[in-house]
């Protein structure tokens, strides 16, 4: 670092525990990065593809070897339990060979007689990191952009910066050259300071939409820049004409809790028609909700760990109470749960999960809770569910679990989102397809297979290696 910027910490949210502490970069220190990552870009661009292949590869030679480390760090860092962080490194390793065929796909050459189309590198990309999932979400940009030809500047979350800074190790210990990929940490001064640097071509993002809108909006007037937006969403599940309710509950359970209901595709508005079917279905669902184990990530045979820290979990319990306030029900209230037998409990961030029937609640807020509050939305039939699925300004995930095909065929067609699943969990989404939303979660440009496209432009040329006269001349030319 050049400078002494403001020093901050890093804490177990299972713990309490600090487990990483530092500095944020300055200025000074974020325009050097910036400088050195202009300076790579010269010689990484003109480096060929298989080139830059073998040094991703290298990276995820080295990241295979030291899986268990990173997914223990993940763990420490977010709180989810271990078998879940081994499942994101699993997802980070398969990455590469999903990477080198997107590209290929995506934005290799192609030659049609005289035309031809190749790709260019955009230049240096500042990269946003999301503390959900520290480590696979930046991966799943880094790679991309790094095969295409670009450089990097990465600001993890700083809530998150011990997984970053293992993760940009494996990197250099790979042989990347000084100044391909640059490390910056800080919270949102130090997004700022990028946004509002020139010198930076493209801006990828994941996170909040208030986040992803500052930025947004911080580039105004600027369409040189490029800017991929993958933000939260308020997304529906809806349950309806089903004849295994366990099934169905369990699905419920996976796109509603999974990962202490900390990801961005996660179900916040469970859909309802009245009836004997909804009746039965809430029983088996909350039974199963009830039991689900909860405890630090080290614990055998848990669920849900904490959610990232303290102060999102009050915030969460917040929206709970503000639910109710409104005429909400709370029908198995989320509570705050300090496990365990540590110093100081106030740091730890434990929640059981929470269902709240918001179905008459007043000026019910469209707002992405991200952690385990599921709202609950009864209504009279199908053409409600339907409508109440879009009342909402986001579009990321939506599902339908049910067993009438026709049914999936309608929504699949009539509900505005990006990730439309039927009968699978909200939370699955493969890397072999395009993964993003509308609305307020993105601005049409999806990652995972997609992000090829964010990475690097087309070029194209009529081409021909002999020099001579066409045989058609134009109208009112003479050649002598």
């Amino acid at each position: 670092m050049l400078g002494f910027g403001q020093e901050f910490k890093s804490i177990n949210p299972a713990t309490g525990e600090v487990i990483w502490q530092g500095r944020a970069d300055t200025e000074a220190d974020i325009s050097l990065a910036i400088d050195n990552a202009r300076e790579a870009f010269k010689s990484w661009s003109r480096l060929s593809f298989e080139t830059r292949r073998d040094y991703v590869a290298k990276f995820i030679e080295l990241l295979t070897r030291e899986r268990h480390f990173i997914a223990h760090a993940i763990s420490k860092e977010v709180g989810k339990p271990l078998w879940e962080s081994e499942t994101e490194v699993a997802t980070m390793i398969n990455k590469f060979k999903i990477s080198v065929e997107s590209y290929q796909d995506r934005t290799g050459l192609r030659e049609q007689g005289l035309s031809v189309t190749r790709h260019k590198p955009i230049g240096v990309m500042a990269v946003f990191g999301p503390y959900n999932f520290p480590a696979h979400v930046p991966n799943g940009h880094i790679i991309p952009a790094l095969l295409a030809g670009n450089t990097i500047v990465f600001k993890p979350s700083e809530l998150t910066p011990m997984v970053a800074e293992e993760v940009v190790k494996l990197w250099h210990q790979a042989g990347l050259p000084i100044g391909v990929l640059n490390l910056v940490q800080g919270g949102a001064d130090a997004g700022v300071m990028l946004t509002k640097d020139d010198r930076i071509d493209g801006y990828l993002f994941t996170g909040s939409s208030r986040t992803g809108i500052a930025i947004h909006q911080a580039l105004a007037g600027k369409p040189h820049k490029m800017l991929a937006l993958e933000m939260g969403g308020n997304n529906p599940l809806i349950i309806h004409d089903i004849n295994d309710y366990k099934a169905a509950a369990y699905l419920t359970v996976q796109s509603a809790f999974l990962t202490s209901g900390q990801r961005c595709t996660c179900a916040r508005r469970l859909i309802l028609s009245e009836g004997e079917e909804a009746r039965k279905f809430m029983e088996v669902f909350m039974a199963m909700t009830s039991r689900l184990k909860i405890g630090a990530y080290h614990h055998d045979d848990i669920f849900m760990g904490p959610v990232i820290n303290a102060k999102q979990a009050e915030n969460l319990l917040a929206s709970q109470k503000a639910f109710v306030a409104g005429g909400g029900c709370a029908l198995l209230p989320m509570e705050r749960n300090y496990l365990g037998g540590y110093e100081d409990k106030s740091l730890t961030a434990f929640l059981s999960p929470g269902i709240v029937d918001v179905t008459d609640c007043i000026d019910r807020e469209d707002h992405e809770n991200f952690g385990p509050l599921l709202q609950v939305v009864r209504v009279k039939n199908i053409d409600e569910a339907i409508a109440e699925a879009n009342n909402t300004s986001y579009g990321l995930s939506a599902g339908l679990i049910s067993n009438n095909a026709s049914l999936y065929d309608r929504v699949r067609n009539e509900v505005r989102a990006g990730l439309i699943n039927w009968n699978q969990q909200l939370t699955g989404a493969s890397s072999g397809a395009p993964f993003g939303g509308i609305g307020l979660s993105g601005n049409f440009r999806p990652s995972a297979y997609y992000a090829a496209d964010y990475c690097a432009y087309p070029v194209s040329s009529m081409e021909t290696a002999e020099l001579k006269l066409p045989e058609n001349i134009s109208p009112g030319v003479k050649l002598d």
